[in-house]
C-alpha cells in the first residue's frame, strides 16, 4: 500500500511541470502562454451549455460536472479525494473564480492546482474567493473592499431587536448604527423623495436602482437610504453592493471593484451597485473614474454628500446621476424616529400609553424599568437641529449615564430598579455648542446673502440674526466687515454718503481688536445701514457702463484730442489738449465735450442697454 501510494505521489508531482498548466475547467493540460485565453473561452462555453430553464436566472451559472471518463482507478486514498472533488459538481469553484481576481498574490502553478485540491478539505479559503451567489469572501488583498454587506459596517442589524435593552445601550456601536432602518417603512421625514405614489419609490421596490447623488446635511439620512437599498438587493440577490469611502479609499479600490463589477455582470448577470461614501471628497481626476461604467451600466453609482454637487461633482457625471436633495429632518420626523427608538430599547414614556401591552413588564427581577419624559424626548427633537444620528446618540448618552448611575435596591425585595431620563439629563446630554455652518460650503454663501437681502430690505432685526448666525459659526468678522463696505455703497450709495465711512471704519476696528469684542462693532454697523435710505443708482450706472461697453461693436471710440494730456512737443503738434477749456479758469458754466463722438448725450442713470 505505501509502494502504491509513492507511485501515485511521483505521478501526480510528475503531470505539475512548468511547461503544461491545467484548466480547472476541462481539466487539459494548456501551455501558460495560452492558459488565460482558453479560461475565457472554456468558461463561456461552460455557461451558455446550461439550460435556461433547469438554472434559475437570478443565480449564477454552475460550473459542468467533471466527466466520469478523466476519473481512472486509483487507491483508495486517491479515490477519497476524487470523490470529494466530484462533489463540487453542483456549485462552482471558488478556485475557478479566484481566477479572475486582479488582487490576488501571484503564485506558481503548483499553488492553483494545491488550492483547487485543497478547498475541498478545508472551509479556509486564500485569495479572494466567491461564494454560491459569487460575492466576494473576505480574503488577503479584499480589506477595502467590501461585497455584499449585511450593513454598511458589516453588522447584521437585524438581530439588534433581538437584544435585551440592557444590552443595547452597553454595546459600543451608536445608537444611531444600532437602529439604522432596513426599510422604506421606518425611514422617516423624506416624503418628497422617496415616499409613496412617488418615482423613486417605484423604482426601488422593483429593484431598478438608477444611479443617484444623495445630497443633504448630516444626520438627514443619506447613508440610510443606501443601507435600505444594500439589504433590498441583498434579500432578493439582484444586485451586489459594495460600499467605500471617499475619505479613505483610492483610484485603484475603485478600479479593482469596477473589475469585478465587469466580470460579475458578464459571467453571473448581476449588477453590482456602487455606495461611495462623502463622495465630494473625491478630485474631479479620480471622480472621472466613474463616466465611461456609470455610462455603460457596468456599476450604478450611489454617492452622498453633504456638499453642493454643482461645485463639488463634475457636470460630466451629474450629467448621469440623479440628484435627490434630502431635507434636514422636521420635528415631527425626529419624534418618530425617536419614538422607534424607546420602543426599541423598551424604554416606558411617561404619561403615555405603551405601544405594545407585553412590553409594559419585560423586566426579569435583574435589569432596571427604564423610563423617559415626554419633554426629554420633544427636546431632543428641537435641539438636535434635524440630525437624526446626533438625536439618538444623545438620548443613549443621556440613558446610558443613569443606568451607569444607578445603584442596586438594597432591600431586594422589591424586584428591579426604576430609572426615569429627564429633560435636564437630556439636555446636558446634548450641548449644542456649535451651529450647522460651513465657512467653505454652501451655508456660507446661504447666510451672507441672508444679511445681505436683510440690510436691503432695512429689516434690522433679521440682519442681527443673520449676522448671529454667521459669527456664532465660527465666520470670519473681517469677511463680514468686507461685504458691509460692499454694500454701503451698492445699496445705500448717495442716499447717505456717510455709510461707506461707517462701513470703512468698522473694518478697521474689527482688524484690531478681533472676536469676540468686534461683534459689537459689526452689529452697530449692521443697524446703521439696514436703517439707512437705499440708493442703487450708482450701481446701476455703473452696470449700464460694462453693458455699453461690452455691447459696443466695432473698435472702442477714441480719446477725444482736447481730453488728452500732452506732456511733450510732439504730442502738442499733434493736436493733443489743444481746445480744452480749464474749468477754474472760467466762473460760470463750461461748455465741453468729455464723451466720444459716438456717446454724446447718453446718461447712464436712465440708458438701458440693447441686446448685443
Amino acid at each position: 500500500m505505501d509502494v502504491l501510494r509513492e507511485i501515485n505521489m511521483a505521478n501526480e508531482m510528475a503531470s505539475i511541470t512548468p511547461d503544461a498548466v491545467q484548466c480547472p475547467v476541462c481539466f487539459k493540460d494548456f501551455k501558460p502562454a495560452t492558459i488565460n485565453g482558453h479560461l475565457d473561452v472554456c468558461l463561456l462555453k461552460s455557461v451558455t451549455d446550461s439550460s435556461p430553464s433547469a438554472t434559475d436566472e437570478s443565480e449564477p451559472p454552475l460550473k459542468k460536472s467533471r466527466s466520469s471518463a478523466e476519473t481512472g482507478p486509483a487507491s483508495p486514498g486517491v479515490n477519497n479525494t476524487m470523490a470529494s472533488s466530484s462533489s463540487m459538481a453542483g456549485a462552482p469553484s471558488s478556485a475557478v473564480f479566484s481566477l479572475f481576481q486582479t488582487n490576488k498574490s501571484k503564485g506558481s502553478v503548483q499553488d492553483e492546482r494545491n488550492e483547487l485540491v485543497s478547498s475541498t478539505q478545508s472551509p479556509v479559503s486564500k485569495g479572494v474567493k466567491r461564494n454560491l451567489l459569487g460575492e466576494a469572501e473576505p480574503g488577503p488583498g479584499t480589506d477595502n473592499v467590501k461585497s455584499q454587506p449585511s450593513g454598511l459596517n458589516g453588522q447584521n442589524l437585524k438581530t439588534s431587536t433581538d437584544l435585551s435593552p440592557r444590552t443595547l445601550l452597553t454595546i459600543n456601536t451608536p445608537l444611531a448604527e444600532t437602529l439604522r432602518p432596513n426599510t422604506l417603512e421606518e425611514y422617516f421625514g423624506q416624503n418628497k423623495v422617496v415616499g409613496q405614489q412617488t418615482l423613486l419609490r417605484s423604482l426601488l421596490d422593483s429593484q431598478e436602482v438608477p444611479s443617484l447623488i444623495l445630497w443633504g446635511p448630516p444626520g438627514c439620512g443619506k447613508t440610510t437610504l443606501a443601507h435600505i437599498i444594500a439589504s433590498a438587493s441583498k434579500k432578493k440577490g439582484t444586485a451586489r453592493f459594495v460600499t467605500l469611502s471617499a475619505t479613505s479609499a483610492s483610484t485603484n479600490d475603485v478600479r479593482e471593484v469596477i473589475k469585478q463589477a465587469r466580470n460579475e455582470l458578464r459571467l453571473c448577470k448581476r449588477k453590482t451597485i456602487m455606495f461611495i461614501d462623502e463622495i465630494h471628497r473625491f478630485n474631479k481626476s479620480q471622480q472621472d473614474t466613474f463616466l465611461p461604467h456609470v455610462e455603460c451600466g457596468t456599476v450604478t453609482l450611489i454617492g452622498a454628500t453633504t456638499e453642493n454637487p454643482s461645485f463639488q461633482v463634475n457636470a460630466a457625471l451629474l450629467s448621469r446621476c440623479r440628484v435627490l436633495v434630502l431635507e434636514k429632518l422636521s420635528v415631527e420626523a425626529m419624534g418618530s424616529i425617536l419614538d422607534r427608538a424607546v420602543a426599541t430599547l423598551g424604554i416606558k414614556v411617561l404619561g403615555r400609553d405603551p405601544a405594545n401591552p407585553k412590553d409594559q413588564d419585560q423586566s426579569d427581577g435583574h435589569e432596571p424599568k427604564i423610563f423617559i419624559e415626554q419633554k426629554a424626548l420633544d427636546t431632543i427633537a428641537y435641539l438636535c437641529d434635524g440630525d437624526a444620528r446626533a438625536g439618538l446618540n444623545s438620548l443613549q448618552l443621556a440613558v446610558q449615564a443613569q443606568v451607569s448611575s444607578s445603584r442596586p435596591n438594597p432591600s431586594g425585595k422589591d424586584g428591579s430598579q426604576e430609572i426615569l431620563v429627564k429633560e435636564d439629563h437630556v439636555k446636558e446630554g446634548l450641548q449644542r455648542s456649535h451651529i450647522l455652518y460651513d465657512k467653505a460650503g454652501e451655508e456660507h454663501y446661504n447666510c451672507i446673502s441672508a444679511l445681505h437681502k436683510s440690510m436691503r430690505g432695512s429689516n434690522e432685526n433679521a440682519s442681527l440674526y443673520w449676522l448671529g448666525r454667521m459669527l456664532e459659526g465660527g465666520e470670519d468678522p473681517l469677511y463680514v466687515a468686507r461685504r458691509l463696505v460692499r454694500f454701503a455703497s451698492e445699496d445705500v450709495g448717495m442716499a447717505d454718503p456717510s455709510a461707506l465711512p461707517q462701513a470703512v471704519s468698522a473694518f478697521q476696528a474689527c482688524h484690531f481688536i478681533g472676536m469676540p469684542e468686534c461683534e459689537v462693532i459689526l452689529a452697530q454697523c449692521v443697524v446703521f445701514l439696514a436703517r439707512a435710505p437705499k440708493s442703487v443708482d450708482i450701481y446701476k450706472a455703473y452696470a449700464n457702463v460694462k453693458a455699453c461697453l461690452r455691447n459696443h461693436k466695432g473698435p472702442l471710440p477714441s480719446v477725444p484730442l482736447h481730453l488728452r494730456n500732452a506732456p511733450t512737443r510732439l504730442m502738442k503738434q499733434l493736436g493733443y489738449a489743444k481746445g480744452y477749456k480749464y474749468n477754474p479758469a472760467f466762473s460760470g458754466t463750461v461748455e465741453q465735450e468729455y464723451l466720444p463722438d459716438e456717446l454724446q448725450g447718453i446718461d447712464f442713470f436712465t440708458w438701458t442697454p440693447s441686446d448685443p
